[in-house]
């Protein structure tokens, strides 16, 4: 078994908001994998006090924890339990019902000798390579898919980038998160039932050979600059490492004028050959 891990931040000058960790059991075949991507909000309040960093640290260790050492929970109750214990953490002291409260996209797998379970909430990745070398990539489409009252919104900010565009299609987006009615996309926040919205599935452990997790900052050679597709971006890591994935991306954000959203992302990838 290897794990190749890599974060980068999209600003050196701020602090990296994703989360990447994975543990491997000392008894025996086995482990467990959590990448996080948290939400940067916007300017000005967001209701506490700890910031992005604090919560994705948080979350994610609790997940880990849950995920490698708790085998009688799924990861859906892995993680609405590590949502749970993160949200206590800050109860007190900050509020937590605000909508720019902190929160996180979520990308958790766990396997041993007989399956491999994921679990995929938002935007981040899990690319699953079988063992007839087929790479299954599995993704929460929800962000993507936004109304077309949201997309014209966003597309207008963008054409015309005045402030206020640009705030109408933010308070639309916040709107559309974690909706109580199911008529929008999902982040892990302060809430632990967002977990029954995850994506997740399993399949055979013999069936699997690779899995490979990824924040949008590293799926942008696909998602975004069209460089390959699912496989090639695989192929991509399996031969050169996580680090030449960023270094593309990072090439590509250089030579073009314009990016959607951020111009350089925190990228996190990890690898994990099961084999």
């Amino acid at each position: 078994m290897r794990i190749d891990m890599v974060t980068v931040p999209g600003d050196p000058q701020r602090p990296n908001e994703d989360y990447v960790s994975a543990a491997l059991p000392a008894a025996g075949a086995g482990g467990a994998l959590v990448v996080l991507d948290g939400v940067t909000p916007p300017e000005g309040d967001d209701g506490c006090r700890h910031g992005v960093p604090w919560f994705v640290s948080r979350l994610g260790g609790a997940l880990l924890e849950l995920s490698g050492s708790r085998r009688d929970m799924t990861l859906a109750e892995c993680l609405a339990a590590a949502v749970a214990r993160t949200a206590d953490d800050h109860r007190e002291t900050c509020d937590l019902s605000h909508p720019r409260t902190p929160q996180a996209t979520v990308v958790a797998a766990r396997w041993d000798a007989d399956v491999v379970e994921h679990l995929v909430l938002s935007d981040s990745g899990l690319l699953v390579e079988r063992a007839d070398g087929t790479v299954l990539p599995v993704l929460d489409r929800r962000l993507a898919e936004l109304p077309t009252s949201v997309r014209q919104l966003r597309d207008r900010a963008r054409q015309t980038g005045r402030s206020a565009d640009r705030a109408a299609y933010v308070r639309a987006v916040e709107g559309l998160r974690n909706a109580p009615d199911g008529s929008g996309f999902y982040t892990a926040a302060a809430d632990p039932a967002v977990a029954a919205r995850a994506v997740t599935g399993s399949h055979p452990r013999a069936e699997v050979r690779t899995l490979l997790a990824l924040t949008d900052g590293a799926t942008r050679w696909t998602e975004t600059f069209r460089l390959g597709d699912w496989a090639g971006l695989f192929a991509l890591v399996r031969k050169e490492g996580c680090r030449a994935l960023v270094t593309r991306v990072r090439t590509a954000e250089a030579e073009v004028p314009v990016v959607r959203g951020k111009r350089h992302d925190d990228a996190t990838v990890l690898l994990a050959e099961l084999d």
